[in-house]
Order: C-alpha cells, then sequence, then structure tokens
C-alpha cells in the first residue's frame, strides 16, 4: 500500500492520501482521544505523541499536530493508517454510527430559508471542493442578521490563512449572490 502525504496551508497539518476510499458519505473530524473512542483509526493516531486533530475526508486523512516534527510524526502516522486499512478494520466501529460526529443543529429563521439554501449550494458547490484541495473542510452552521456562520474543520481549523479565506475568498463569493449577507465567521 502506498499512502501520499501533501503539505496543507496550515503548517501544523499534513494530509494523506491512501489512495481509497476514507470516509465518502460524509467527513469525520475527531478532536481528542476521547471523541476517537469507538474511531480505531482516529484512536491508533491520537496514540502518537504530539497528534491533537484528525480529520477524514471522502479520500483522505489530514492529521494535526500539537507538537513534535513532521520528520518524526509522519513515519508513526503512515504506520498506523497502513496498518488500519491493512487490517480491514471500520473507520467507525460497528454499532456506532457516523452521525456522533456532526456538527449539531443549525440556526436560522425560518424566513431566510431561500437565502440559506443559496448559501448551502453555494457552499457545498464552490467552498467545499476546493477547501478538501487543502485537507480541510467548510460546513454551514447558522444565519442571523446578515451573517454566516461556518464550522472550520480539518487543515482549516486554526490554519493561519483560514481568516483570509472567510473573508476575501467565501465572504466575497456570498456577498456577490447574496446582498443580505453582511459578514462570514467562524463558529
Amino acid at each position: 500500500m502506498f499512502i501520499q502525504t501533501e503539505t496543507t496551508p496550515n503548517p501544523a497539518t499534513l494530509k494523506f492520501l491512501p489512495g481509497r476510499d476514507v470516509s465518502p458519505d460524509s467527513p469525520i473530524e475527531i478532536r481528542s482521544a476521547t471523541e476517537a473512542a469507538h474511531a480505531p483509526l482516529a484512536a491508533r493516531l491520537f496514540d502518537i505523541d504530539g497528534v491533537s486533530n484528525v480529520f477524514f475526508g471522502s479520500d483522505f486523512i489530514t492529521v494535526t499536530k500539537n507538537e513534535g516534527e513532521w520528520p518524526h510524526l509522519k513515519p508513526a502516522i503512515l504506520g498506523a493508517i497502513m496498518e488500519h486499512f491493512l487490517s480491514g478494520a471500520p473507520l467507525i466501529a460497528d454499532g456506532h454510527s457516523q452521525a456522533g460526529y456532526d456538527d449539531g443543529d443549525e440556526f436560522f429563521d425560518d424566513a431566510d430559508l431561500e437565502t440559506v439554501e443559496t448559501i448551502k449550494d453555494l457552499i457545498e458547490t464552490r467552498v467545499r471542493p476546493a477547501v478538501a484541495n487543502d485537507g480541510g473542510d467548510i460546513t454551514f452552521r447558522g444565519y442571523r442578521d446578515g451573517i454566516v456562520y461556518l464550522a472550520m474543520k480539518g487543515a482549516c481549523s486554526g490554519c493561519p490563512s483560514s481568516t483570509a479565506t472567510l473573508r476575501h475568498g467565501i465572504e466575497n463569493l456570498l456577498k456577490h449572490f447574496l446582498p443580505d449577507v453582511q459578514e462570514v465567521q467562524a463558529i
């Protein structure tokens, strides 16, 4: 098994491409060893000193470190990923669902439903594919008083350029199509 590795705009995060589906139905972010209790691969990765966040995309894994250097961490991470896929173990343990790893409820006023549907469509078709290339994900969380609230995951979470992505990229895109949008904030 050959696993490719790519850098991301976030220097604390590396993207690993195992050459197969990882989480094709929906992305999963696991922020701690406790959250990884029912996710065997995430648990293996959190056993590595320095790993602070694991994100499973459709065909990639991003790992964020809070300490250590990539030349020391990368071999252990590659080994854990390879062992997991060669073992045939599921991403989420049997009897548990991916739903436990979602962001929770969205919030918006029913009167804004049409605006929210357009925001979601723009995020789904124009934003998410671009940030997935960088090892992350951005999802809609809410809309209130002209402010769009988004959850940033994987390489996007804590990335030094995430503010620029929100302000100059996503905010400008949404304002172009929806003049009612005044601001975009990470939640």
